[in-house]
């Protein structure tokens, strides 16, 4: 495994990054669409508090739609747009959107509303992607499936699908992409971030801990059924890791990272060990002329998305987007 406190230049780093992500791309496995047309039909349409609110219809292959929200803020044009990634509820995007669940999760209400174009879709086995034989995040069936692909591997090239979204969105900037999430939202807006250019700011709270501390790697926390990344999983009895979570956030380099942390009722094994992520991926941040675009928050307030995060997370789209 790579030591990044060892590069002290970028001379080596081009071929170190190169490195680093064909080690990502062969351990998440992830599909390709880029040979699909992409088509977007637009299935319902409302207004809601000064917001228009599109439930819309898209193709990620040949034989497979999702759905996603769309909203878009009255009379702006080319505003950012923001892709929200929901955590690990069954109501998945519609949380996003707030239509169910906790309030504070509605991220592309939320965002929405502040004049941002947003867009909310579900994970494979969640809410209108569900399985009625199985409970959300179950993997067991998408790994009979999909036996070359991991789960995290396929909801990184969903979430890819969902950014050419915005292309197609007259309104949107596409030089200003953002990306949130929390929990198993948080790890997804990450992974994004670390393969796709087109995302230029993101906040992620709750997404991760390291491998090297986590006593389930591979697997999201709690849910032992959620099996992320088989390569990772085959990995955790002997701790080999071909990377850890400092080499995915410093493959995201220079784009703006928040980084947000419980330190207190956190779902993974040991939340700390963020720190140690941050402060190594910092060095290269450092080195690419961009020591302010990562940052590290902490609370105690639990496995939550608290006001004060949400207040972080706004100051960190207003600073970069």
């Amino acid at each position: 495994m790579q030591d990044l406190a060892k590069i002290t230049s970028l001379t080596g780093w081009p071929e170190i990054r190169k490195s680093l992500e064909t080690s990502f791309s062969s351990t998440l496995q992830m599909p390709s669409y880029e040979n699909v047309d992409l088509q977007i039909r637009i299935a319902e349409e409302n207004e809601v508090r000064g917001l228009t609110r599109r439930q819309i219809v898209f193709t990620l292959t040949e034989t497979e739609l999702a759905m996603a929200w769309l909203f878009l803020p009255e009379g702006r044009e080319d505003v950012p747009g923001i892709l929200c990634c929901h955590h690990e509820t069954p109501y998945g995007k519609d949380e996003c959107a707030g239509l169910e669940g906790n309030s504070r999760m509605a991220f592309a209400q939320h965002y929405a509303e502040l004049g941002y174009v947003t867009l909310a879709m579900d994970m494979p086995t969640v809410n209108r992607r569900a399985s009625s034989k199985r409970e959300p995040y179950d993997t067991t069936a998408f790994y009979r499936e999909n036996r070359k692909t991991s789960f995290a591997g396929k909801t990184l090239a969903d979430h890819r699908r969902a950014l050419d979204i915005f292309s197609e969105v007259k309104r949107v900037d596409p030089t200003r992409i953002g990306v949130i999430g929390h929990g198993i939202g948080g790890l997804n807006a990450l992974l994004l971030s670390a393969c796709d250019d087109r995302v230029q700011a993101c906040v992620a709270s709750c997404g991760f801990t390291r491998f090297a501390t986590d006593k389930n790697a591979g697997i999201w926390p709690h849910i032992e059924n959620t099996v992320l990344y088989p390569e990772i999983k085959k990995c955790a009895s002997d701790k080999t890791f071909p990377f850890d979570w400092e080499h995915i956030l410093a493959l995201a380099a220079p784009t703006p990272l928040q980084i947000i942390t419980s330190l207190s009722n956190s779902v993974h094994d040991n939340p700390k060990s963020c720190q140690k992520a941050v402060s190594s991926a910092a060095k290269i941040y450092k080195l690419l002329g961009a020591p302010g675009a990562i940052d590290h928050f902490t609370h105690h307030d639990g496995h939550v998305v608290a006001p004060e995060t949400i207040e972080v997370a706004d100051d960190w789209f207003e600073r970069w987007l």
